[in-house]
């Protein structure tokens, strides 16, 4: 049998636009291998790719989905064995029963994690390692603010910076959002919506500031990051959900000698995913077998219920991740 189910976007638009249809199965080229795909995660990338905002980078399947959990079926095996349980970061394909993906992206799945589990692991975690412990350089005992500390991302964020000796501070919407901040490890969690963040760090780090901020929002947020960051301190943007303009006080930096940077993942070559593979397998795989970190699910669903699960991350009620299954 060489058809398989897969999701399309119909056209760009709302969750609805999403239907499964039978496409032919991929084949693996040189340095790929073929995934029995168990369970794949949902993520924002995936909805602004619906609404026609992210296409896929060049070479990469027009199905969306950046993240899943299956066994290997064959290929260019590599390391791996086929049969073998992996987790693994795509560019695309991963809303379907089968998908492609560079052998140097995947990672064994631990053993102890449900496939939602493992599938909620790659993307998440391989923007937090790259973002805030390479390009933010987070050291133990420095202090990190996230923002939107419940997604995805933030609960991943958290977990690992407190994991790695660092204090965390983090934004959330709701006060059932800072508290699940609190206790992922979470110094203080602070309503965005209620308080204001920049005061808030002040206080709490007697004037001094936090080293690292986490940004997904961007816009007028880099100014108010930049005030509560303190000397030598770097903001990591990752998304621009407030915008993609901002305007700061450029002299204040160069005398504090702060640093903005930011970066995207889903358009890096396979060599640059496959060294943040190793790295992850060698500095975070460890402390997921431990208990220390774990994914934090908020739903799991069938993979029918795809429109669902847009339909749930763009109210933006989750804590952690929406991962669906072909269980």
């Amino acid at each position: 049998m060489t058809s398989m189910r897969a999701a399309e976007i119909s056209a760009p638009g709302g969750p609805e636009v999403l239907r499964w249809v039978e496409r032919e199965r991929p084949q693996p080229g040189p340095g790929e291998v073929l995934l029995r795909v168990r369970a794949f995660g949902v993520n924002r990338p995936d909805l602004l790719q619906r609404r026609g905002l992210y296409p896929p980078p060049p070479g990469a399947s027009d199905i969306p989905g950046l993240e899943v959990c299956g066994d290997v079926v064959d290929g260019d095996l590599g390391v791996l064995q086929p049969g073998q349980r992996v987790c693994a970061l795509l560019a695309g394909g991963g809303y379907a029963e089968y998908c492609v993906v560079p052998a140097v992206q995947c990672l064994p799945a631990p053993v102890a994690y449900s496939d939602a589990e493992a599938a909620a692991l790659p993307e998440t975690f391989f923007t937090v390692w790259h973002n805030v412990f390479e390009r933010g350089a987070l050291q133990a005992g420095e202090t990190l603010l996230v923002h939107g500390g419940a997604s995805g991302i933030g609960t991943v964020a958290i977990q690992l910076a407190v994991a790695r000796g660092a204090r965390v501070l983090a934004t959330a919407g709701s006060a059932d959002k800072c508290r699940a901040c609190v206790e992922l490890g979470a110094e203080r969690a602070i309503d965005y919506k209620s308080e204001d963040f920049v005061e808030v760090v002040r206080q709490h780090s007697g004037g001094r500031g936090v080293d690292v901020v986490l940004d997904m929002v961007a816009g007028d947020y880099i100014a108010r990051d930049l005030a509560c960051l303190a000397e030598d301190g770097r903001v990591v943007i990752i998304a621009v959900q407030g915008g993609t303009k901002a305007s700061f006080d450029a002299a204040r930096l160069m005398v504090r000698r702060q640093t903005i940077t930011g970066s995207t993942l889903r358009a890096r070559s396979v060599e640059f995913k496959g060294a943040l593979a190793r790295e992850l397998q060698r500095h975070v795989w460890p402390l997921l077998d431990a208990g220390r970190v774990r994914p934090q699910l908020h739903a799991v669903l069938a993979a029918e219920e795809l429109v669902q699960a847009h339909e749930l991350l763009e109210r933006g009620a989750n804590v952690g991740k929406v991962v669906l299954t072909w269980n």
